[in-house]
Parts: C-alpha cells; structure tokens; sequence
C-alpha cells in the first residue's frame, strides 16, 4: 500500500470513530489531507471500498496483537488485562474512545453490506479469541465462569462495548473502568 493510501485509511478511521459511517464524505478526506477527491477515488473507487479497507487494516492490527499477547503472556488473566489495559488508555487519552467496528456496528442496518461482512469479521475474530481465553483461563484455574465460554465470551464483549458506550456518553473514562473492573472481578478466581 503507497504512503497515500495509508494517509486515506489513517484519517478515514479517525473520522469514523468520530462521526461514523454517514459522518464524513471524500470531501471530508480532501479536505483534511490537501488533496483532490478524484485523488482518493484513484486508490478508493468508492466509500465502501475505503471503509472495508480500514476495517480489514483494523482487524489485521487486532489479529497481530493477539498473536503477541498469546506468544508473550501465557495466562489468561494476563491476555484479558492487557486488552482492557488498551482500552482503559485509549478512552482515557482520547487516542480512540470507541472501538472503530462498534461505532460500525451501530450504524449497520444503513450501511452497505460489504461493511457489514468486515465489521462481523473483526467481532468473529474478537469472539474467537475471547473463547479461546476463557478456555485457557479455567484450565489454568485463573477464570471461573458461570455459562459456558462461549456465552461467556459473547457477554464479556457486551460489557467491553456496553463500558464504551456509557464513558462516550458521559465523558467520563471512568465508566469504563469501573464496568470491567467489575466484571472481570467476578469472573477471577483470584481477585487481587
């Protein structure tokens, strides 16, 4: 990918976490970057292929991550903290107070299918390792689960985006903090 169409895909997902989908246009991009809109269209023909591209650059950077945290902390516990951990910082600082998918998802039912299919994508790929966490975590003794971890997992990524949603709403990082924290107490087996 050139230097350009990395600029586009960078500035494109800030202003989705910001405005969303129908929040901003290729004008928009112009704009921000000091380019012509015929220039965007040369690497993005159209505004769905630009979104699925920083969706699928989005999920990529999400499966290396985990790829990481799986080679580089072996507990379970660990993997879960450190992916709230990165969350707790960017609500706090601003870096990215919404998951770029989330604010996705909430506009689905209006936006165009392929969105739709790479948005899914990034919650399959969260569900997945989040399954295979929570399995790791009661083999390890570390997680204790009232359903099973698949259920689990689907709750545990209720209360992530759920958190998200009330510290966006308020302004206030703390929400988030305060909402996991809580969940992941009850799910430890040793709550320090």
């Amino acid at each position: 990918m050139n230097e350009t169409a990395n600029k586009l895909i960078i500035e494109a997902r800030q202003l989705i976490a910001n405005v969303g989908y129908n929040g901003f246009s290729y004008a928009d991009l112009a704009e921000r970057l000091g380019i012509r809109k015929p220039s965007i269209h040369h690497h993005f023909p159209s505004k769905v292929d630009l979104v699925v591209a920083v969706v699928e650059q989005q999920r990529a950077f999400f499966r290396a991550q985990i790829e990481t945290l799986e080679n580089g902390t072996p507990d379970a516990i660990g993997q879960l903290l450190a992916y709230v951990d990165h969350w707790k910082r960017c609500i706090d600082d601003q870096s990215a107070s919404f998951c770029l998918a989330g604010v996705l998802a909430v506009e689905l039912p209006g936006l165009p299918p392929a969105v739709g299919v790479a948005v899914q994508g990034h919650f399959d790929d969260l569900g997945k390792w989040l399954e295979r966490i929570m399995t790791l975590g009661i083999e390890q003794g570390t997680i204790q689960l009232e359903l099973e971890p698949k259920t689990s997992s689907q709750f545990f990524q209720t209360a992530v985006y759920g958190a998200m949603v009330m510290a966006r709403a308020y302004g206030d990082s703390s929400k988030f903090t305060f909402i996991i924290d809580a969940f992941l107490t009850r799910m430890r087996t040793d709550t320090r």
